[in-house]
């Protein structure tokens, strides 16, 4: 449920933060006070590239706006969008269309960009995101924009929650392979066959693919849950973790040695994610979790240009 107050103040920023699983908006005044802030399906600029993922990503922006208007009138607009490459002309014209903001006052980059201002200045340190996919970030003083991972979950997204599932279901059904009706005795099996719908493979197959990513992704939850009572559960966070270091080292490897902000919520869906990445980083190398906001640092950014 959105969380808002009554204040009605003008010259309000939006920050949207659009993402596999989800996408969040917030409302911000010029002080940086957040007057409301909510969500809705998931959204990637991906969809842009065949006409039913068009139709759905702008469906999911005529909902977001319904839901923001409803507590007040932005000025500007800035907005980060998972898979984002450059080209913007549509996006800001369906914004610009649906709550009535001027083309010159959007701006629209790479969701991990806001992300990353969320947690250091240019040049402090290293961002490694996971959520449904993985990428670590940086921007270096002079603004420039680096990055490793982030490739997108056909090709790796290591250590994200579409991985994460991904790899529960390989796990799951090589063993079935190996011995049929082995999944019976796996805590982490019976918990991922109860998401997707049943043990038959029609039902994984169907899942993997035919749901969006986002969806995909949340399957991650089952193989977290089942941490404590399955090994397989365990070595895969475990591994999760050993990828996600990997992206931070590498980034460590070009830039030299920076703090570490680990965010995202693949990387919160159990401790051993983060203490096994902890673990594999550098010596010397400082890490630090936290609860990513985007959309209200986006708000935020967009809100002081309204003065």
């Amino acid at each position: 449920m959105p969380h808002t107050d009554t204040d009605t103040a003008n010259h309000l920023g939006l920050g949207i933060d659009a993402g596999g699983t989800q996408t969040r908006w917030a409302l911000a005044r010029p002080d940086g006070s957040v007057l409301a802030e909510g969500s809705v399906a998931g959204s990637s600029a991906l969809q842009l590239a065949n006409p039913a993922g068009r139709e759905r990503l702008r469906a999911t922006f005529a909902e977001l706006a319904q839901a923001v208007l409803a507590h007040g009138q932005p000025q500007r607009i800035c907005a980060g969008l998972t898979g984002f490459g450059g080209d913007s002309q549509l996006l800001v014209g369906w914004l610009s269309e649906l709550l009535a903001v001027p083309p010159q006052a959007i701006s629209i980059c790479n969701d991990i960009e806001i992300a990353y201002l969320d947690s250091f200045e240019p040049g402090e340190g290293y961002l490694v995101y996971a959520g449904t996919g993985s990428i670590a970030a940086y921007i270096d003083g002079n603004g420039e924009f680096h990055r490793a991972g982030g490739r997108g979950v056909v090709l790796d997204d290591a250590g994200g929650g579409f991985w994460i599932a991904r790899e529960a279901l390989r796990r799951i059904w090589r063993r079935e392979d190996e011995a049929p009706g082995a999944w019976r005795d796996s805590p982490m099996a019976h918990a991922v066959f109860e998401h997707v719908g049943g043990d038959d493979w029609s039902f994984s197959r169907a899942f993997i693919y035919t749901r969006e990513r986002g969806e995909i992704g949340q399957l991650a939850l089952a193989v977290a849950r089942t941490a404590e009572a399955d090994a397989a559960a365990r070595t895969i966070l475990q591994q999760a973790g050993r990828e996600l270091a990997r992206l931070a080292m590498a980034l460590v490897s070009r830039f030299g040695p920076r703090p570490v902000v680990l965010a995202g919520r693949a990387a919160e869906l159990h401790p051993m994610i983060a203490a096994t990445m902890r673990a594999e980083l550098a010596e010397g190398i400082t890490m630090q979790q936290k609860t990513a906001r985007p959309h209200a640092a986006a708000a935020r950014m967009a809100a002081r240009l309204t003065n």
